[in-house]
């Protein structure tokens, strides 16, 4: 029966992070993902400059690759009215399918193992975690939950959150589009969400949008939804109108959950969107994911030399939401304006003549760098 020290269940940002910063401090390391890299998924794929030092300690130097360097905001209201402004931090465009792909070969070359297979039941039993797949049964001493925003697991553990429907839809696609700026990562609001649009290493611009279920539902495919509900923004109507959609399809994920949850769970330490999810419309759950990879890797550290599981779940969840609870708050107050039309349009009144106001707003949304 093999043990490994750390078994990570989720291969995302969050996941493949933590097992590259583990497996560094000469730890034993499982990753259970459910599906081969590489692999796109729903996501905004901007991420904030707060994580570059870590990464680059973790020896991935973002910076040497063509992703996209972004220092630029352009948001609008679903009329169209826009205001602009230079992020305080900046940060870079860069797809899911490259930058965990990047991640993932690091972390294999570090001596991760990965097990492509779908985790179904979680037990912890005599101070060990044992995990059940598909295929068979895996053991280790800790295990870290980093897989996503909404899982079978999540049911299975009984978490509060999962036991509540949520209304969002989130859809996303690469599109080529010859004259959309680099540099720039662009929020638009329409009736019942917002879309993102920001380039990724290959050029290719993301498009990437949170709909309400009760605006989507009312239109009969993603391709008339897009066409009546996101081209009554005319920003929108542009890009639409003049880029061609790369994907054979677009992507879709329902059920999106943005209320509060546990960093641990059935002694298990969450990570990413398994810990808690920032609405889109701050542009930074991707930083968020990574960050709390640094998170839990540290305590889990510490575990190793202290052996104390009682103090490494209490100090994790004190870091956890130390680090993150207030941003989260944040994000859940500009989100509540920004779908209220007549606050958008005071809101863009008033940050189109002081600035500075929306670059307040997104440093709240916002960590700083990661020494």
């Amino acid at each position: 029966m093999k043990h490994f020290d750390v078994i990570i269940i989720g291969g995302g940002l969050a996941g493949l992070t933590s097992a590259l910063d583990l497996s560094q401090s000469g730890l034993e390391v499982l990753v259970i993902e459910k599906e081969n890299y590489p692999k796109h998924k729903v996501c905004g794929e901007y991420v904030s400059n707060e994580v570059l030092p870590y990464l680059k300690r973790l020896g991935l130097d973002i910076l040497s690759t063509k992703a996209d360097l972004i220092h630029r905001l352009v948001l609008s209201s679903k009329t169209g009215d826009s205001v602009d402004v230079e992020l305080p931090l900046g940060g870079f465009g860069m797809s899911r399918y490259a930058l965990d792909t990047l991640l993932y070969e690091k972390a294999k070359a570090n001596g991760v193992s990965f097990k492509f297979e779908t985790a179904t039941d979680v037990v912890f039993e005599n101070e060990q975690f044992r995990i059940k797949t598909n295929e068979q049964d895996y053991y280790s001493d800790l295990a870290i939950g980093s897989f996503g925003k909404r899982s079978a697991l999540d049911k299975k553990l009984n978490r509060d959150f999962i036991q509540q429907k949520t209304p969002w839809v989130g859809i996303k696609a690469h599109y080529q589009s010859d004259d959309f700026p680099e540099g720039e990562v662009q929020l638009h609001n329409f009736d019942g969400g917002y879309c993102g649009l920001s380039k990724t290493e290959t050029g290719a611009v993301n498009f990437c949008y949170l709909a309400h279920y009760d605006s989507f539902k009312k239109e009969a495919s993603i391709e008339n939804f897009n066409q009546n509900i996101l081209s009554r923004n005319p920003h929108l109507k542009s890009f639409l109108d003049n880029s061609n959609l790369l994907f054979d399809k677009h992507l879709a994920i329902s059920q999106i959950s943005f209320q509060n949850k546990k960093p641990v769970e059935n002694h298990i330490l969450m990570a990413g969107d398994a810990a808690g999810l920032i609405h889109p419309l701050c542009g930074n759950g991707m930083a968020m994911a990574i960050h709390s990879a640094k998170l839990v890797s540290d305590k889990i550290k510490a575990f190793k030399t202290h052996q104390d599981r009682k103090q490494l779940e209490a100090n994790y969840s004190l870091i956890w939401n130390k680090t993150f609870r207030k941003r989260l708050h944040f994000g859940s107050i500009f989100q509540r304006i920004l779908l209220q039309p007549k606050f958008t349009t005071l809101g863009m009144s008033i940050v189109s003549k002081t600035p500075f106001l929306l670059k307040k707003m997104i440093q709240q949304t916002h960590g700083q760098p990661i020494l």
